[in-house]
């Protein structure tokens, strides 16, 4: 079935797609800044500061914990019921828990009670996020014409960036405070912010059109009645290479811009600085999602998806030893390399690949199953575990490079083991 929209609705969309990306994205990284640098103090005092960490990361991983169960009830709904439909649901879930973590007391203010609620407000969080970045691509790619449908679906992927971008700029701009403004009630502001950007995604999402495929499929009397069963009974293999391929760019991601502050710290770098570092390739991200989402329709989604694999395996120790000269621009250097390039050749060429994996009937759940079910393991776990092998590591970094190359070669495997999808004609 091949259905393309307007020009117009498909610039709307473009744009309610990033915006609503960068919100989910933005309370994401914003956490994950917050678990790294501060919330072992304020929700975890009286620990030692590295235990104070891995328990802040352990809240953050349970977002990721709950992401499958968004994946499967919400991806569910969007091929019963519509895509816009479940996307303003999860904007307003993602949204609304982040603007709330702003507002909650410390563990100082209320005891045990401020850990249980910032847990609570995070699987909510990771809810609605195990459905966001599916249905935002799926509203693109089903409105773009099939010879850009790679340079299209990557576009969300410019939310991811720009969520990231303004959560560290608003991050930094609130660690500036002087005193114990920041502690008291500086970190907060961020958090709060996070509903005029919901506001705005919800106002853009709320004007588009359902997208001409989904209208197709109603019309045609086509909706799936069963989508999850019907995803492990006609595209078992493509979703076991798809969540494959998925643990290698979800867990860079986080261990490249979450767990790379505390590193950065513990080498005597000001956060000031890494944050600088990390909103520099972020911005650079801006520029090569689309460029690599282009090549994919140029050569294919494997060999861009494959290739990002490969050079995240070869630059694992390289990374790591960069970081170690302390030089600032090499730093710089070293997060490009990795998050700008590596990653993101992963993640734009992998939006399109994961569209036409499967038939158009079960493809919110197809999409939503395979990106997010790996998210515990992957994306979840990845700080924690980095973390851990750190302090097994007396402070070095080797471990962690071994780690990460692991995760780049499973990467690899797995999208080898995958089909090519350029060309198939099922949108």
């Amino acid at each position: 079935m091949t259905v393309a929209g307007p020009p117009d609705q498909l610039r709307r969309t473009v744009a309610g797609a990033i915006i609503g990306t960068a919100v989910e994205w933005y309370d994401f990284y914003l956490y994950a800044t917050s678990a790294a640098a501060l919330f072992n103090k304020l929700f975890f005092p009286g620990y030692a500061p590295l235990t104070g960490t891995l328990l802040a990361f352990g809240t953050f991983a349970v977002g990721f914990i709950v992401r499958p169960i968004g994946s499967v009830v919400l991806g569910r709904l969007g091929d019963r019921i519509g895509r816009k439909r479940v996307l303003i649901f999860t904007l307003l879930l993602m949204g609304g828990s982040t603007t709330a973590i702003g507002l909650l007391p410390t563990y100082a203010q209320a005891g045990v009670v401020a850990p249980i609620l910032l847990t609570v407000l995070r699987a909510l969080q990771g809810l609605g996020s195990g459905a966001e970045y599916a249905g935002a691509v799926l509203m693109v790619a089903e409105s773009a014409p099939a010879g850009r449908r790679g340079l299209y679906s990557a576009m969300p992927y410019v939310g991811v960036a720009l969520g990231l971008l303004v959560s560290l700029a608003a991050w930094n701009g609130a660690s500036r405070l002087t005193g114990a403004a920041f502690e008291v009630w500086g970190w907060r502001v961020p958090f709060v912010l996070s509903a005029v950007i919901l506001a705005i995604g919800v106002l853009l999402r709320s004007t588009l059109n359902e997208t001409p495929v989904f209208a197709e499929l109603e019309r045609r009397h086509r909706i799936a009645k069963a989508p999850v069963s019907e995803v492990f009974r006609v595209a078992r293999r493509p979703l076991l290479c798809a969540w494959g391929a998925r643990v290698g760019d979800n867990s860079l991601a986080y261990i490249y811009e979450s767990f790379v502050i505390v590193y950065a710290m513990q080498l005597g770098l000001a956060r000031e600085a890494i944050v600088t570092a990390l909103m520099i390739s972020t911005a650079a991200q801006l520029l090569t999602v689309p460029l690599f989402g282009w090549l994919s329709d140029r050569v294919g989604r494997k060999p861009v998806y494959l290739s990002g694999a490969l050079l995240s395996g070869a630059a694992a120790f390289p990374f790591f030893w960069l970081l170690e000269t302390r030089r600032w621009l090499w730093i710089v250097l070293a997060l490009c390399l990795v998050s700008s390039v590596a990653k993101t050749m992963m993640t734009a060429a992998q939006s399109a690949w994961l569209v036409e994996l499967f038939p158009p009937q079960l493809r919110y759940t197809g999409f939503s199953l395979a990106r997010e079910v790996t998210s515990p393991i992957s994306g979840g776990l990845a700080p924690v575990v980095a973390l851990a092998l750190l302090a097994n590591g007396h402070g070095s970094p080797d471990l962690v490079a071994v780690y990460v190359l692991a995760l780049s070669l499973l990467t690899a495997v797995s999208v080898s083991l995958g089909p090519e999808t350029l060309g198939r004609m099922s949108v």
